[in-house]
């Protein structure tokens, strides 16, 4: 499945409305640790069917940031049924967001 960019506009009804989990992998353009982590976020996405996967641009999109506290990025959220379930912050490997998705 393709990542989806999620914006101010369309958050409610990817995330807070998905009948998945969704990970949510909060990034900016000028972050180098968040280059590095999204072809493996990518990755993920086309290889886990049972997860929607979304990027959220924190500079332009700074509410939903601030709503769910990132203060540092690459932060990664689950949110299940609308709710955050786990949050992880940093560049992680593969195996360790397939082990994160699985909560």
């Amino acid at each position: 499945m393709a990542v989806i960019e999620v914006t101010e506009a369309n958050f409610e009804q990817e995330v807070l409305k998905s009948e998945k989990p969704v990970l949510v992998d909060f990034w900016a353009d000028w972050c180098g640790p968040c280059k590095m982590l999204s072809p493996i976020v990518d990755q993920v996405s086309d290889e886990q069917s049972d997860v929607k996967v979304c990027k959220i641009n924190v500079d332009e999109n700074l509410n939903i940031a601030r709503k769910y506290n990132v203060m540092s990025i690459p932060t990664l959220a689950l949110i299940r049924n609308g709710e955050t379930v786990a949050t992880s912050v940093g560049v992680i490997a593969k195996p360790d967001i397939i082990k994160f998705i699985s909560q």
